[in-house]
């Protein structure tokens, strides 16, 4: 006789109220960013028991421009094939491919029928611009109304366009403008808010106290460290499009190597059998 296990002995599917008990101020959640089911199930088996998407990864992976709205159907898929992966996942939904706000809540909540934990939703525009803040506010209401559970990080862009130089404006105004939206945002149901291209130590320290909701950062090479940032207290800290492009970068110094005739080490490389194996796997259920 086959005996079952109990139904409580069973793995139970990562739910979202443990994703957002892992947001502590003073103690971020590291989030990588994940652009494939491969490099999400690589991520979880090094120890990530959460992972995110990047946007710009899904996106030009085939072949489509970041944050056009393009992408949905290969986010929606990624979201799908990630439900094997044993791990809480986020998804980067640009700017939830809408400005309907009734048909960003159909999409959050079809992410959420498929397991996500959590959800990206951005006012930055491709056009250098800011969605309205009562519009954004308004498709953050409608998606706390359609999709309860979800942790939604309201993502506010005034320094990330700065910073690229697609919406000049200097740093008291886009600090300013940030803490505005970050106030509708969150008086609108959103869960945390993210703010990318936040990088002195004064501008997230002051972020931080001033936002009552948890402070996700995006973490800057160079600028950054994530005790540093822990001490800012920040609860949340994303590496954004970071592993996608090392990866790129990585892979086309790999070739240049090999094509210059310089010694190549393997040395700590995945192997092709480890691969096939953690492809393999099925822990969550599909």
């Amino acid at each position: 006789m086959t005996v079952r296990p109990r139904r409580d002995d069973r793995p139970r599917p990562p739910r979202p109220a443990d994703f957002a008990a892992m947001h502590v101020p003073g103690e971020p959640l590291l989030l990588p960013n994940a652009w494939d089911y491969a490099s999400a199930a690589m991520l979880a088996a090094s120890g990530f028991a959460a992972i995110g998407s990047t946007s710009l990864g899904v996106a030009a992976a085939a072949g489509l421009p970041d944050a056009a709205g393009l992408s949905w159907p290969q986010t929606r898929a990624l979201a799908a094939a990630l439900r094997r992966v044993p791990a809480m996942i986020s998804i980067d939904a640009e700017g939830g491919f809408s400005d309907d706000p009734a048909q960003v809540a159909e999409m959050v909540a079809e992410l959420a029928g498929l397991g996500v934990v959590g959800v990206n939703l951005e006012d930055g525009r491709p056009d250098g611009t800011l969605r309205p803040a009562g519009l954004h506010a308004e498709i953050v209401a409608a998606c706390r109304a359609g999709a309860a559970g979800v942790f939604i990080n309201a993502r506010t862009d005034p320094f990330w366009l700065a910073a690229t130089g697609a919406r000049p404006a200097g740093q008291q105004a886009c600090l300013a403008e940030s803490l505005a939206r970050a106030a509708a945002y969150q008086a609108a149901g959103a869960d945390g808010i993210f703010v990318p291209a936040a990088a002195t130590d004064q501008t997230i320290k002051t972020l931080a106290g001033a936002i009552g909701a948890p402070l996700n950062v995006l973490f800057l090479p160079g600028r950054h460290t994530l005790p540093r940032l822990a001490a800012l207290g920040v609860a949340r800290v994303s590496l954004g499009s970071l592993p996608f492009r090392a990866a790129l970068h990585a892979a086309t110094a790999l070739a240049k190597a090999v094509s210059s005739g310089e010694p190549v080490s393997g040395d700590g490389l995945p192997g092709y059998a480890s691969i096939q194996a953690l492809l393999g796997r099925a822990d969550m259920p599909q």
